[in-house]
């Protein structure tokens, strides 16, 4: 069973409902075509899987996620803004029902990180994927972050955070590994880009980094990370780090 770090609190809802395709999936962006059908594993609340819909009309886009409470935001959410071509269904990634050589393209933004056996995902996800098509997955990698202002209890409370996450069976330094995930997986072409992402006010992220504390039962860590948040001139730069690679026209052969 998965455990999923950031929780589904409704701090961690509205944090969540910030992501959009651009920036966040602007780096899947030109394998984007109308027309085509695309898969978005873990889609959480659908802000990003929505993007996509439009991107791609008159094409079919499913967001797949294991939460059903964020899946009825998402349907409710494409609902109201009367996008048809998008359906959200209730799914793991190890075991997506979906048959064989099916999507076109499959994205994947802040999920392998969280996942005990990402390659397994990436090998079902490829299973799914038509010869030839496209996979997009991104994740941070805590390895590459900048935070200010420094101090030794914020270095403490950042490298608690990084031991929680690692501890219900994550990877906080999963993003510099994606290549080697897909290239296991059997993707060819594969291509690594890096961003930082800063958040501002530093509040959005402290306060959604202590709520995570405060859930796990480390109260101290989170009065760090909100008190840290509320300093002037600060900064948390964020690493995150995508992966696109193609599967081999020839796979349906192999």
């Amino acid at each position: 069973m998965e455990t999923y770090t950031p929780g589904y609190s409704p701090l961690a809802a509205a944090f969540m409902v910030r992501r959009r395709l651009d920036p966040n999936g602007a780096f899947f962006l030109s394998h984007l075509k109308p027309g085509i059908r695309v898969l978005d594993c873990g889609c959480g609340p659908g802000t990003i899987t929505r993007d996509i819909a439009k991107q791609v009309s008159p094409g079919e886009v499913t967001g797949a996620d294991f939460n059903a409470d964020q899946l009825a935001l998402a349907t409710r959410e494409a609902k109201a803004q009367g996008i048809a071509n998008v359906e959200f269904r209730e799914a793991s990634v190890y075991d997506l029902p979906f048959a064989d050589d099916s999507f076109d393209a499959v994205f994947s933004h802040a999920l392998l990180e969280h996942l005990k056996e990402p390659v397994k995902a990436a090998i079902e996800m490829k299973r799914v994927l038509k010869p030839g098509g496209m996979i997009g997955v991104c994740t941070p990698d805590w390895g590459g972050f900048l935070l200010a202002p420094p101090s030794e209890e914020l270095l403490l409370a950042f490298e608690a955070y990084k031991a929680l996450q690692n501890r219900n069976g994550g990877d906080v330094y999963c993003g510099h590994k994606l290549g080697i995930y897909l290239n296991v997986a059997g993707f060819e072409a594969l291509v690594m880009r890096s961003r930082y992402e800063n958040y501002d006010p530093l509040t959005t992220i402290g306060d959604f980094l202590a709520v995570n504390h405060e859930e796990a039962g480390e109260p101290g860590y989170a009065a760090t990370w909100r008190a840290w948040g509320r300093r002037p001139n600060g900064m948390f730069s964020q690493a995150w780090v995508s992966c696109t690679g193609r599967k081999p026209a020839d796979a349906a052969k192999r």
